[in-house]
């Protein structure tokens, strides 16, 4: 569902949910959402561990917002210790919920232009990405993300 579709108007006030048709990617309010965080440590190795934010707010937050949330994440939590070593400082979209999935385990080589988030604009919110309850983002570094794709060779 396209952003700007999203928000319905009832009787009386403006729903951002869709209870007639629900979908996992609809029936629960952007500030309400529930979005998969996959923090990806290495490319050829597929070290990947996935972190589930509850309750978070894509009507609010904007993706520098995301990647600080998921940093603190990374440095608070002790399961998540081996992932601490890598600068991570980009976040794209793996996949919609519902959508197809790439062949890829790791990373989504498609949308290279549309699904990597602008960390630099704090003016634009998550949901005009395109995200919505049950999507999932990767967050990798960059440079890494650019060497994989010129050889993706996977070492496992």
């Amino acid at each position: 569902m396209e952003p700007t579709k999203r928000l319905k108007m009832t009787t009386t006030t403006y729903k951002d949910y869709d209870m007639e048709e629900p979908l996992t990617s609809n029936a629960r309010p952007l500030k309400n959402s529930v979005i998969t965080i996959r923090i990806i440590k290495s490319f050829p190795y597929r070290n990947v561990k996935n972190i589930v934010l509850h309750d978070y707010d894509l009507a609010e937050k904007t993706a520098r917002d995301l990647l600080n949330d998921v940093l603190n994440k990374i440095q608070s939590e002790g399961s998540l210790r081996p992932f601490r070593n890598v600068k991570y400082d980009t976040l794209k979209i793996y996949t919609h919920a519902h959508g197809s999935k790439t062949v890829n385990l790791v990373i989504n080589f498609d949308h290279d232009d549309d699904w990597v988030l602008d960390l630099e604009d704090d003016k634009k919110k998550l949901f005009k990405y395109g995200i919505e309850n049950e999507t999932e983002i990767s967050v990798f570094n960059k440079d890494d993300y650019l060497r994989f794709k010129e050889n993706p060779e996977e070492k496992w």
